[in-house]
């Protein structure tokens, strides 16, 4: 194996966030969470992401928090704790104003229109969705119909993300979700019909019994219905994390070299489609604003990928769901029996967390600028920290937000162990301003590796690089 695909090989996170969230520990509770919920100031701008844990069958591939459900009761139950919850935490904060909210799952779509109705409707008696920006949600396109589409325009989305991964049958019958092009194209002709017209396609390499073939026709189905955005995963196969994978047949899935040539085949595919490249593993339409956000420097990336979310604070609500405040994430619990246990006490659900040092921010700000905008300048980054540490502070809200005042590291070995990549033609240095080549960006996960100051010990928690 040459020295690039033993590099495709290597295990690191996927970074949407830093510290990952393997590292959060136990000691950011509920206390915690309401404590910083309460320092937030009445101008904050908020992100709510709403995590919805069921689907009506499990697909083998899956890497979400989510179980299979076919009743009922489990459902309504759950709705109504996530009615409690968005009541905790209006009653908690000052901050009202809304800029970006994402259902995700599992399937959000479980939900069902009466459930998604009266949840909108608490949000907007309990916060401000003028300043809404966008309203996204993700949806199985086998579970949608011209009915329900009209309720998603009802309730204000404005972007949906359909799960599609391959078109190949062959593919489709080893990951257990069968989906033919014809269902996808009438789900996307529904959310158009009502004036849902941004949505993104999620599509998937490294599959079973996956081929090159495979990747390009379904890159090419997925193109010709001119979505805003698609994204281009690799599947990431960890059945020691999620046991239901071990329904997969390891002896079908794609070696490294084959992953590598489907992850250039699809890139090249949806290129030669008018797609342009964003970051490590999405693509957008010229006229979509996260082509223009990352032109311009403004693209972010959190626990739903690339986005041009701007808020102050993203709220996690439901089992499971991550939120980040300026001092740092917290996590509810994933299990949903001790969530529903928490939320019917009138408490938040928040098991663990991480609060963040001045030194994780700068640490943070340097990879999500080398995964979305596949440069940063080193020195620039550590002046900036320098500055905001001397500042004074006037308030608690500008304190959480400088962090400490410990001087910046100044990333000597993280600069020599970048140098040895430098070899292979995937990354550049001028000085300390560090450049991805393109032939480096399906290693950018790589390249950011080498600024986290967690992955030496926890290596075997991720992964493959691409």
């Amino acid at each position: 194996m040459n020295k690039v695909l033993a590099l495709s090989e290597r295990s690191v996170p996927r970074y949407t966030s830093y510290p990952t969230a393997p590292h959060f520990s136990a000691s950011i509770g509920p206390r915690t969470y309401a404590t910083w919920l309460d320092a937030l100031p009445e101008a904050a701008t908020l992100s709510i992401y709403i995590h919805v844990p069921f689907c009506t069958e499990l697909c083998r591939y899956c890497g979400c928090t989510t179980k299979a459900v076919r009743r009922q009761p489990p459902v309504d139950a759950y709705a109504e704790l996530l009615h409690a919850e968005i009541g905790l935490l209006g009653a908690a904060i000052r901050a009202r104003r809304i800029v970006h909210l994402h259902w995700g799952g599992g399937t959000p779509s479980i939900l069902g229109a009466k459930h998604l109705v009266a949840l909108v409707e608490r949000l907007t008696t309990t916060f401000d969705l003028a300043p809404l920006r966008e309203h996204a949600i993700e949806l199985d396109p086998r579970r949608l119909d011209a009915a329900f589409a009209s309720t998603l325009a009802r309730i204000g989305v404005t972007r949906a993300s359909l799960g599609v991964q391959d078109f190949s049958p062959h593919v489709q019958q080893a990951i257990g979700r069968l989906q033919p092009f014809a269902q996808v194209e009438q789900a996307v002709a529904a959310l158009r019909a009502t004036g849902i017209a941004n949505i993104n396609i999620d599509l998937m390499y490294g599959l079973p019994r996956q081929t090159v073939g495979d990747v390009i026709r379904s890159a090419e189905l997925a193109a010709s219905l001119k979505p805003a955005r698609l994204a281009v995963f690799g599947y990431a196969h960890v059945p020691w994390l999620k046991p239901h994978q071990r329904l997969i047949d390891e002896a079908t899935l794609p070696g490294a070299g084959e992953r590598m040539a489907q992850m250039h085949a699809a890139a090249a595919t949806l290129e030669e489609c008018g797609y342009v490249p964003i970051g490590l593993d999405h693509f957008a339409s010229p006229d979509d604003d996260l082509w223009g956000a990352a032109r311009t420097g403004r693209l972010h990336r959190n626990f739903q990928g690339y986005t041009t979310d701007p808020a102050d604070a993203l709220i996690g609500l439901g089992a499971s769901s991550i939120g980040r405040l300026p001092q740092g994430y917290v996590q509810n619990a994933p299990d949903i029996g001790a969530y529903a246990r928490a939320i019917e006490a009138a408490q938040f659900a928040t098991t663990r967390g991480c609060e963040l040092s001045g030194e994780d921010r700068l640490r943070a700000r340097i990879i999500e600028r080398l995964m979305c905008d596949l440069a940063v300048d080193l020195d620039r980054e550590v002046g900036a920290a320098r500055r905001n540490a001397a500042q004074v502070r006037a308030t608690h809200f500008q304190a959480v937000l400088l962090g400490d005042e410990k001087p910046p590291v100044d990333f000597t070995d993280e600069v020599a162990a970048l140098d040895k990549l430098s070899g292979m033609g995937i990354v550049q240095r001028d000085d300390r301003r560090i450049y991805v080549t393109e032939a480096g960006r399906p290693f950018v996960r790589l390249i950011a590796a080498a600024f986290d100051a967690y992955l030496p010990k926890d290596q075997k928690r991720h992964s493959g690089a691409v």
